[in-house]
């Protein structure tokens, strides 16, 4: 039985050679650069898909989350950064998982350390986790005198390892053009070298900058200043990234497979079993207008390039819109399959929970342990 009989529901498939490739080409850029290479498993969170990267040496990396730390321990990671401001509550849970693995930890408030103190007795790296323009989250980087008392306090509690700053330049997906992506990179690296140089200056010394973002580690070359990358979205890439030229169509690892249930030729729609829950509602500009993605056809064993000018138009909670204005329309019929390359990989994998692979097997994430 082939692999698209098996599909009557939406399923995510992933491509793993293409998804191995990915991973080795961000590893070798790391690589030349002389960076160290502490990839984000936020987007893909598996297990089994982490074994890819160790493959290729890969030792340490990055999570989102205490649980996610813990769901890769688990598997045998033992240099975890969780790259998500301290959570108090979660303090006793982070001194457990500390026993465990070489650990480290962000922080960007002096509120965080007192818990620390009192129930923490494992070692921990800290981060200062620094807003160099994105403005979400972290120490703004003006602040000097904040982030010197922070530095101050986290070496007064002897557990406690101050290691270095950290940034995501998270803004750059919105920067339009390459030449904006590369300033809104560099400017964030720029900033944390200051602030470093600073520091190291008022005697915080070997403080290393790491930073993130796929986008800026894929079209940035200038890497001068860091220390340390943590891309993510990379292993798997989206039409968002391919919008943006962090990599092309054929490098998009992962599509949602989408079952046809109706077809409307005055409006040229084709209605999909796959909606919000399965995609998420981001998107990108498709001609001009929203698409929840790219809508692709089979191709062998896999799918083909995105159907020109076609769109995912409108998601409720179970149905998908596609807008198919060319001759593909005639091409599909009711029960086919239509693929759709998420606009954002990493919320379409938190969606959906597991994928399948164009082999057959099934591949579970720390969302959805295998059955």
């Amino acid at each position: 039985m082939s692999i698209w009989e098996q599909i009557d529901q939406p399923t995510l498939l992933i491509n793993e050679t293409v998804a191995r490739a990915n991973i080795a080409c961000m590893l070798q850029r790391a690589q030349s650069k002389g960076v160290a290479f502490r990839p984000h498993f936020k987007t893909h969170q598996s297990a089994q898909i982490g074994e890819w990267f160790r493959d290729l040496g890969v030792e340490k990396i990055t999570v989102s989350s205490v649980e996610m730390a813990e769901y890769f321990a688990d598997h045998g990671w033992k240099d975890i950064l969780i790259a998500f401001s301290m959570n108090p509550r979660q303090t006793k849970r982070i001194n457990a998982l500390a026993r465990r693995v070489h650990l480290g930890i962000l922080i960007e408030n002096m509120d965080v350390l007192p818990p620390i103190y009192l129930f923490g007795v494992e070692p921990l790296d800290v981060w200062i986790k620094v807003d160099a323009g994105s403005r979400r989250t972290g120490v703004d980087w003006q602040d000097k005198k904040g982030i010197h008392e922070l530095c101050e306090v986290v070496n007064r509690i002897p557990r406690l390892r101050l290691t270095g700053l950290l940034t995501h330049s998270g803004h750059s997906y919105h920067a339009g053009s390459l030449k904006k992506v590369n300033k809104i990179f560099r400017e964030g690296v720029d900033r944390l070298n200051q602030l470093r140089d600073e520091l190291e200056a008022a005697g915080h010394s070997g403080l290393k900058v790491s930073v993130g973002d796929t986008l800026g580690c894929s079209l940035c070359e200038d890497w001068s200043g860091i220390d340390e990358v943590r891309p993510g979205n990379f292993v798997l890439y989206d039409a968002q990234q391919a919008k943006e030229g962090s990599c092309k169509v054929e490098d998009i690892s992962v599509a949602l497979a989408c079952p046809v249930v109706a077809k409307h030729p005055e409006r040229r729609e084709v209605v999909v079993y796959g909606g919000a829950i399965h995609l998420s509602k981001d998107n990108l500009e498709v001609d001009g207008k929203l698409s929840y993605g790219l809508p692709a056809l089979p191709s062998g064993e896999g799918w083909g390039a995105p159907i020109p000018h076609a769109r995912v138009d409108r998601l409720s909670q179970e149905h998908g819109i596609l807008w198919i204005p060319g001759p593909e329309f005639e091409q599909i019929a009711i029960g086919d399959l239509v693929f759709v390359l998420p606009a954002h990989s990493c919320l379409t994998v938190q969606a959906m929970g597991d994928y399948l692979s164009l082999s057959g097997e099934k591949i579970s994430t720390f969302n959805k342990k295998a059955e």
